[in-house]
């Protein structure tokens, strides 16, 4: 009986600390999102090309549009309309 209690015990602190790792995971995602859209939104205020990074590619251009939480809008030399899902962005790099 006194193991169950002890293997009960290590099971909830091992679920309470699985919660917070993953709490503390998603506050970096959040932070990270965020900082992306800052620099969008910066790179279109001040009229600058930006490079995107997307799932080991690289995109560039001038953003045209963002739709906060959703997606952003660019345009380059070789496209006049190019729409990326934000979530998708791994990285951004503005000069």
């Amino acid at each position: 009986m006194h193991t169950l209690r002890r293997t009960f015990a290590s099971s909830r602190a091992a679920l309470a600390l699985s919660l917070l790792i993953l709490a503390g995971g998603s506050a970096v995602a959040v932070d990270a999102q965020h900082a992306i859209e800052q620099a969008l939104t910066a790179a279109q205020q001040d009229k600058r090309g930006i490079t995107l990074y997307v799932s080991g590619q690289t995109v560039g251009g001038a953003v045209t549009r963002i739709e906060p939480g959703l997606w952003v809008e660019l345009r380059n030399q070789q496209s006049s309309r190019i729409v990326v899902r934000l979530d998708r962005i791994d990285g951004v790099a503005a000069p």
